[in-house]
């Protein structure tokens, strides 16, 4: 199959796919939920982000250096990190350093894994691979960080009386913390293994619907659609390991004593 049997999108027919958008609204309105005007500069402000990154990624595919490309990386993880920690509603001290190191290794660590030794394209900082690779690995990476992050924080508050009784009674910072660390770690990793779970039987991903209409054969786009699933899974744990990992340390002093809230 050969890239003309893709069907051009014209504007009109964008108009009618963000009509979707204006029903969403129009229904939240219906019920009452107060979140129309939310939903609708969310929808305005992915517009103008998707039309701003298209122009730019024109700019960067025409550059033949790697210093843009690992810019535009850095950029997205800033940005990614910026987003979890508005997510967030209870934030572990140090929120931003903690995350913010935990995402540059976790997914920056596999971005270049897998483009190097599973992909194994030349150039290795080819923005046609690195970029939408790395768009999709550290996307997922952010969402493990905001619920690692998130839920720590909540396990660290809740179980504050069971934690200082476990320090009093000889137990370390770290002995102390697990059931909040276990049970932080577990709820990073609910929405990958779902996804992996449902992949194929119920939905599949954008990934493999986008190769399949730009015309590869689908079992080449399944093939690439099982390693970006693998890498993501790896991300995620990763991240949320190495959040967790430095986050509960935050929360006591060098002695071993839990810090006042």
């Amino acid at each position: 199959m050969e890239n003309q049997h893709i069907v051009p999108m014209e504007l009109l027919q964008l108009v009618y796919a963000y009509a979707l958008i204006l029903l969403s609204a129009a229904l939240a309105r219906f019920r009452r939920i107060g979140q129309e005007k939310q939903l609708l500069w969310a929808s305005i402000r992915m517009v103008l982000q998707l039309i701003g990154v298209g122009y730019l990624l024109q700019l960067v595919f025409a550059v033949r250096s790697p210093a843009p490309v690992l810019l535009m990386l850095l950029a997205m993880t800033g940005f990614s990190l910026q987003i979890a920690g508005k997510r967030s509603r209870k934030r572990m001290p140090h929120f931003y350093r903690v995350v913010g190191s935990s995402l540059v290794i976790g997914s920056g660590g596999v971005t270049f894994y897998f483009c190097l030794l599973v992909v194994g394209y030349t150039p290795w900082f080819d923005p046609r691979y690195l970029i939408p690779l790395a768009g999709m690995i550290i996307g997922n990476a952010m969402n493990g960080a905001s619920l690692a992050a998130e839920r720590l924080a909540s396990e660290m508050h809740d179980r504050r009386e069971e934690i200082e009784t476990a320090i009093c009674l000889g137990a370390t910072a770290r002995q102390a913390s697990e059931p909040a660390l276990r049970t932080a770690y577990g709820a990073s990793l609910i929405p990958t293994m779902n996804t992996m779970a449902a992949t194929g039987i119920v939905a599949l991903p954008g990934m493999m619907t986008g190769q399949i209409l730009s015309g590869t054969a689908p079992v080449v786009a399944v093939r690439y659609q099982i390693a970006i699933i693998c890498a993501i899974t790896a991300a995620v744990a990763i991240t949320s390991f190495l959040i967790l990992l430095q986050g509960y340390r935050t929360y006591f002093t060098e002695a071993h004593q839990l810090k006042g809230e």
